[in-house]
């Protein structure tokens, strides 16, 4: 069956399902202060340190509160923290907690347990590691203060600690916080503004959260992680459905309130609803991405990495994933958010047609003397973004003339196995897809995927010194010229490494039902000041 004809047939689902004609799930029908939402994918691990799953981040900033969050412009503004001082020279950092913060389990939070949080993160996150290898000391100087002291001044603190991107600075139980980071956590015990209902989660099926009755919200207005996280609602269920035709009827007849990333060929039917809302879910859309493993034939060879980005058509990509309106798709060639300040496309010239070049690309492939080595190509079929990019892929490697192995999973699955360096022969992988917010690649602060420090690297580990010395000249950067400067050899160094292949820029739709109100544009589903009628 190809894609329209499933998309017709979605769309016949869809109106059986208004008329009763369709045998929905039963989900129980409960009071308005319940509200019914679909996730763009299952929760299948909840872990916000030990992985990058959007969907793990997303849940967990229910769960747990941070020091700092970025409000709707990208600056950060204090949550956790009533107060912050530098010292003169910038290498020290105290800070002090606003009253009224406690766990879930009734605890307080103290500073110790900020202290083994942050520790735990910053193993982890990219940011993190660049602050632990200047960190002299870190410590609790009593319950409300804890101190950061370091070898050198790290301006961008406070973006570290409130950035967006996964691996977020959440803060949780000393007892939990001291888990190998490495490990994931078995306990959900957090102080942020809903607690996570762990004796009714069922993986691929269903996440809870309630509002914790003790959350003390701050007194501003919300904005994106920033603010008065004020919940109106007792209780969300997330449920999962991963077949489109069921999350687009379920909606319909209100057996669900919001589907956080509807198909895009389905919006036109979800307008025509008139109990439904329907609008771009993030004007700073998300970058698609083809990620390789570095370290693994063939990939580890820069010159089959070269070909496939040489072959590679994002308009072939970006027509799969958000369908033939250009006005929701574009070419990009490099690594940044069209549109934001730092955006550049120095050094992309191999993109910048946007239809590839397959020939020239399979007489690259054959002078890096490429022996027919399979390409494990694990691809999340439970997420709509995934699954299109991954059916371009299949047939763009064969074409290419690569020995091409498919592993069609979910994506909880693919976020464990790509932790995996074990050869693709015993259980490893080639590539896999995904896709990145557009706020988190704005700039290099908050953006693991563009980093390529080997080890320390995100999955696929990529290493290039030129790469990781524009990173740096970025964050010493005196002003925004000098800034710019450093984009623009990053990008063209991150393209000749292929650090990872861009598959384009996109928008992604979100929908939901007149009921609720409330809804924000932003990199994430933001529950705070969300309501429901009826």
């Amino acid at each position: 069956m190809d894609r329209r004809t499933f998309i017709k047939g979605v769309a016949g689902a869809g109106s059986l399902a208004m008329s009763g004609g369709l045998a929905m799930p039963a989900l129980a029908q409960g009071a308005a202060k319940t509200l019914r939402f679909v996730p763009q994918a299952n929760l299948a691990n909840f872990d916000p340190i030990w992985g990058t799953q959007y969907v793990v981040r997303n849940a967990s900033a229910l769960v747990w509160d941070m020091l700092y969050g970025l409000d709707s412009s990208g600056t950060p503004q204090r949550q956790m923290v009533e107060s912050e001082e530098v010292s003169a020279d910038g290498l020290t950092w105290t800070f002090k907690l606003r009253p009224g913060l406690k766990f879930h389990d009734g605890e307080k939070v103290l500073a110790k347990d900020v202290v083994a949080s942050l520790t735990r993160w910053s193993a982890r996150d990219p940011m993190g590691i660049m602050i632990k290898a200047t960190q002299k000391e870190l410590v609790a100087v009593d319950d409300t203060t804890f101190r950061w002291v370091l070898s050198k001044p790290f301006p961008k603190m406070k973006l570290a600690l409130g950035k967006t991107n996964a691996p977020i600075a959440f803060i949780m139980p000393e007892r939990i916080a001291q888990t190998d980071p490495f490990k994931q956590i078995t306990e959900y015990v957090g102080s942020g503004p809903t607690k996570f209902m762990k004796g009714e989660w069922v993986p691929g099926a269903k996440a809870v959260f309630e509002r914790f009755a003790d959350y003390v919200p701050r007194s501003e207005a919300p904005s994106w992680l920033s603010g008065g996280k004020k919940m109106l609602v007792d209780r969300i269920e997330w449920v999962v459905m991963p077949d489109p035709a069921t999350a687009a009827a379920a909606l319909q007849n209100g057996e669900v309130d919001w589907w956080e990333q509807p198909l895009t060929d389905l919006v036109p039917l979800l307008k025509k609803s008139k109990n439904l809302k329907v609008d771009i879910g993030d004007p700073l859309g998300n970058i698609g991405s083809f990620r390789m493993n570095h370290i693994q034939p063939p990939f580890n060879n820069p010159k089959v990495r070269q070909a496939v980005l040489m072959a590679l058509s994002q308009e072939d990509y970006m027509r799969a994933v958000a369908g033939d309106d250009e006005k929701l798709w574009k070419i990009v060639p490099g690594f940044f958010t069209p549109g934001t300040s730092l955006y550049t496309e120095v050094g992309g010239e191999v993109l910048k047609s946007g239809k590839g070049n397959l020939e020239a690309a399979k007489k690259l492939l054959k002078e890096s003397g490429y022996n027919n080595e399979p390409v494990v190509c694990v691809v999340a079929q439970d997420q709509p973004i995934t699954k299109a990019q991954g059916d371009v892929t299949v047939d763009l490697l064969k074409k290419l003339g690569m020995n091409v192995d498919f592993v069609a999973t979910d994506w909880g699955s693919v976020g464990s196995r790509r932790a995996l360096k074990t050869p693709p022969t015993q259980g490893g992988w080639s590539m896999f897809h995904t896709w990145h917010a557009g706020a988190d690649c704005t700039n290099p602060a908050a953006y693991p995927a563009i980093r390529a420090n080997g080890d320390k690297a995100w999955f696929g580990w990529p290493e290039s010194p030129a790469v990781e010395t524009e990173i740096v000249s970025w964050f010493d950067a005196k002003n925004v010229e000098e800034e710019k400067a450093a984009i623009g050899k990053l990008n063209k160094a991150a393209i000749e490494n292929v650090t990872y292949a861009p598959t384009g820029f996109f928008l992604s739709y979100t929908a939901w039902r007149d009921s609720v109100s409330g809804i924000t544009q932003g990199p994430l589903p933001f529950f705070w000041g969300v309501s429901k009628s009826a």
